[in-house]
């Protein structure tokens, strides 16, 4: 059987913690943070954990591989 290939998309948009969890970054935080609170923006920092519904998706989608 061939290997799983890694989903690029989505290699590009999550990682896997040191526990497998898989951890995203916080939407709207790109640009335009100007008008955006200074609180909000403080709240937006770092990553965060996927939902537990999508959690197998993503990764499947990696391939088990921590990116």
């Amino acid at each position: 059987m061939p290997k799983i290939k890694t989903h690029k998309g989505t290699k590009k948009r999550f990682r896997l913690s040191a526990n497998g969890k898989p951890m995203h970054r916080s939407a709207g935080t790109s640009h335009l943070a100007s008008r955006m609170s200074q609180k909000r923006s403080r709240k937006l920092r770092g990553t965060t954990e996927v939902g537990t519904a999508e959690v197998k998706r993503i990764t499947t989608a990696l391939a088990g591989g921590s990116y």
